[in-house]
């Protein structure tokens, strides 16, 4: 699939290369990370029955706007929702994006609380 723009493009690659060796399963699921010009998105998939098992965001928490700090709280709502649940372990799936910035921020975020990946 080619785009105009070859930092998508460069991404979804890497993003294709990442999702042969990831998957989730519903006592370990994937924690799937979207990043958009305003938002930070996060969410927890079952790959084997295709389904979302829970999901937050930036937007969701009432932050606007993209900062480093709202990512890092936005780690810590998935944590905090997945360890009610019971699930304390997660496969990180960061789509291609570099581990570094606001993708980084999340993953630390889920770790203080007591995610584990």
């Amino acid at each position: 699939m080619k785009t105009k723009n070859k930092k998508v493009d460069r991404r979804l690659k890497i993003r294709r290369k990442i999702r042969k060796i990831i998957q989730g399963t519903a006592a370990v699921p994937r924690l799937s990370i979207f990043k958009s010009n305003k938002c930070i998105y996060a969410q927890l998939i079952d790959d084997e029955q295709g389904h979302t098992l829970l999901a937050t965001s930036s937007k969701a928490l009432g932050d606007s706007g993209i900062d480093v700090d709202k990512a890092r709280k936005v780690g810590k709502a998935i944590a905090e929702k997945a360890l009610e649940r019971g699930i304390e372990a997660v496969v990180f799936d960061r789509s291609g994006y570099l581990y570094h910035g606001r993708v980084k921020a999340l993953a630390e975020g889920a770790r203080d609380q007591g995610l584990k990946f």
